[in-house]
């Protein structure tokens, strides 16, 4: 059977298959998407970021994940920041910069799934950050939109064209990143964590005001974390644990479970206000729960559990909205790129890098052609949070492959969608799609989305051009903040998800989502 790649960026698309046509796995090929991905859609993505997966063994039907987040500088405390009078911080301050995970997780994917040697594996980004891309259109708008939100970021115009954006269609070489991806391909993670590229990182922090000192890129790991399930409509979806937010696709999933979703019109009110106020009890809980598992207890199998779905579920009125949702109480004993691959022996990545917003701080080392992520603005600065900042500490983080099996372990699915707290509900809303409604993959990811955002202290419901203008109106005089026909470039507020479903035969299908610049395509 061929294999299948699908993500944001034609070009990385092609990378992967290339990986796979020359005889390497599901791993290599993640790996190598990945790093293209760095070279190709910076604004989303990079070495400079975190990353998570989700990897399915096909000999063994074993499903394992990765956490490849890193944590707080140790010099960063709550303390510190009251004497800098700093109540809140800044989104872009070089304090949100927490140690980046990704380039330690591509190596240890690859160390305990992967055939390939990191050098055949990352040589396809370099060619292309060396001899440029065509910069695709939705990237194009993100990338001007990037460089005007973090300007006056340090070394920022390296992402650039003489300080500009490139355009749709305009070649694009990136000379500085090449140079990094070369020197983690031959000395490997501490190419990056020690030496040179560490001293230039530890050395731009500190000249826009932060904390990370050498030793904190020195001491970083991943962590391989058992994947937390659950069971919908006979199907098994699983997520990475926390500190990611995948427990909120599953708590909503468990309480939709209950309810006669199928055969409901997909974008009629009823169905969209169901899972919209599944969304808005799952939110409740995990914006308190999901933090650390090293410092702070996360009661999973309690908020994993059917009867506490079933609680939760109680509490939804199917004709009025609950606009004030809390946490509930289990009891006791919290942008970026998707990609999927599945090689030709069946197993499976599910994978998600990331800089956070965008370009992330904005922050580029110098000369090393990549910038450094935000992902620290998701710490609370609630000292009795428990996602509460503390020295070494992993924040509460947006970025969750997916993935499904059957009931007796053979693959159904590597799937995910990209976009901040978008994610979860881009998780729900493929999942509906593929398992209540028979969708196709392309199917799924092409319905139009709502999207649950925090606006001023309240909670907006957008709505993506194409779902019914009846429902809109419904939804809204059932008590929802409706904003309605969100369309062109902001669709990217929606998510931009990627499906590989493997069918009953054994053949591959797959959807690639027409809100970013990316396809599918098989060996």
């Amino acid at each position: 059977m061929p294999g299948m790649v699908a993500s944001s960026q034609s070009a990385a698309t092609n990378v992967g298959v290339g990986i796979l046509r020359a005889g390497g796995n599901a791993a290599d090929a993640a790996v190598a998407v990945a790093a293209a991905l760095n070279v190709t859609e910076p604004v989303s993505t990079g070495i400079g970021g975190d990353c998570f997966a989700l990897y399915y063994d096909a000999a063994t039907r074993a499903v394992t994940g990765l956490n490849g987040s890193g944590r707080a500088p140790a010099g960063l405390t709550l303390e510190l920041l009251r004497g800098q009078q700093l109540a809140a911080l800044p989104p872009f301050h070089a304090h949100t910069i927490t140690v980046p995970g990704a380039c330690a997780g591509w190596f240890d994917l690859i160390a305990r799934h992967g055939t390939m040697a990191m050098a055949a594996i990352l040589a396809p980004a370099i060619e292309l950050a060396e001899s440029g891309f065509a910069v695709g259109e939705v990237t194009a708008h993100l990338w001007e939109r990037g460089l005007v939100s973090q300007d006056g970021a340090a070394n920022l115009r390296e992402l650039s064209i003489d300080g500009r954006a490139p355009r749709e269609g305009e070649r694009f070489r990136n000379p500085g990143l090449a140079r990094t991806l070369r020197a983690i391909a031959t000395g490997g993670p501490d190419a990056f964590y020690r030496g040179e590229i560490a001293e230039a990182i530890v050395g731009v922090i500190a000249e826009s005001g932060g904390v990370m000192a050498a030793s904190d890129l020195a001491a970083h790991r991943s962590t391989w974390d058992e994947p937390v399930s659950t069971t919908y409509r006979g199907i098994r979806v699983w997520e990475c644990p926390p500190n990611g937010q995948g427990l909120t696709a599953l708590i909503a999933l468990n309480i939709l479970e209950g309810f006669p979703l199928i055969g409901q019109d997909p974008l009629g009110p009823d169905r969209e206000h169901l899972l919209i106020e599944a969304l808005r009890m799952a939110f409740a809980d995990t914006r308190w729960y999901v933090a650390d598992p090293a410092v702070s207890r996360v009661p999973l199998a309690e908020l994993l559990s059917k009867d506490y779905a079933a609680s939760r579920r109680a509490l939804i009125d199917p004709r009025r909205a609950a606009v004030g949702a809390r946490r509930g109480a289990p009891s006791a004993g919290s942008d970026t790129v998707y990609f999927c691959v599945v090689d030709d022996h069946g197993n499976a990545c599910s994978f998600i890098n990331s800089n956070y917003m965008g370009l992330g701080t904005g922050i580029v080392p110098k000369g090393w052609g990549f910038s450094l992520q935000n992902r620290g603005y998701c710490f609370s600065l609630d000292p009795e949070h428990p996602n509460a900042l503390a020295p070494n500490k992993r924040p509460y983080s947006t970025i969750i492959p997916g993935m499904m099996t059957h009931a007796d372990g053979s693959l159904f699915a590597a799937f995910g969608v990209m976009g901040g707290f978008m994610q979860p509900q881009g998780h729900v809303q493929v999942v509906t799609g593929l398992l209540d409604d028979g969708a196709t993959p392309q199917a799924a990811v092409d319905r139009p989305r709502f999207c649950l955002q925090p606006v001023e202290g309240a909670v907006k419901v957008l709505l993506e051009d194409g779902i019914p203008e009846p429902t809109a109106r419904e939804l809204a005089a059932r008590g929802h903040d409706v904003f309605e026909g969100v369309s062109g470039f902001e669709r990217s507020v929606f998510g931009r998800g990627q499906v590989i479903r493997r069918e009953a035969d054994g053949s591959l299908t797959a959807g690639s989502d027409p809100r970013a610049d990316g396809s599918a395509r098989a060996t």
